[in-house]
């Protein structure tokens, strides 16, 4: 038969104490660390990726993203989401002289591997930008060349319409209205970085 002292007691229950915290912050570890894998799972992620699809502004290049579109084909051909509602913003033509709208002006050209050209851009990217004319809501302009004109990439907004001028395109007016926001420039300056002098 064994007899236990005070000594023994109170060695047992200063052991039994140690043992019941370090299963505590075990647990409580357990617990803070599944809410942060859950916190992070796959299927909530902390970014998505968009493609860059090339422009030109006044004889630059320009970077934009789509991600809406008011015609169901062509938010399908460019991978958007179509949004009937944009078409609310179409103002009564012929619009009154004057009357500002959210709407810009973006020229395309259809069945051509030719890149879009925007009147207007955000100079610089970011909360400094100083075009007042930019809207990231444009409304489809379609250019086509006319049979005896060259065809080529114009790059500027002038130029189409000089382009006009001669007769060796024609420019169409559509009702499609795309939400295609300017997101980098040709120096590699984007939304939170200046090419020039890192991070804002």
């Amino acid at each position: 038969m064994l007899l236990y002292g005070p000594d023994f007691k109170a060695e047992s229950a200063t052991k039994t104490a140690t043992i019941l915290r370090i299963l505590f912050f075990t647990g409580m570890s357990v617990f803070l660390l599944g809410c942060q894998m859950s916190a992070k799972s796959p299927m909530q992620p902390d970014s998505i990726q968009l493609p860059l699809i090339p422009g030109w502004y006044e004889n630059r290049k320009v970077f934009y993203i789509t991600t809406e579109a008011s015609d169901q084909k062509m938010a399908a051909r460019m991978n958007a989401i179509y949004a009937p509602r944009l078409q609310d913003a179409l103002p009564n033509y012929p619009k009154p002289p004057g009357l500002k709208t959210v709407l810009e002006r973006v020229y395309v050209f259809p069945e051509t591997q030719y890149q879009s050209v925007f009147p207007s851009a955000p100079w610089p990217l970011g909360p400094e930008n100083k075009d007042q004319h930019y809207s990231p809501i444009w409304l489809l302009y379609e250019v086509r060349w006319n049979p005896a004109a060259k065809p080529r990439q114009l790059t500027s907004e002038e130029a189409i319409l000089q382009a006009e001028e001669k007769g060796l395109v024609s420019i169409t007016r559509t009702d499609i209205i795309v939400n295609c926001p300017i997101v980098m420039d040709e120096t590699g300056a984007s939304l939170g970085i200046e090419a020039s002098s890192g991070r804002y």
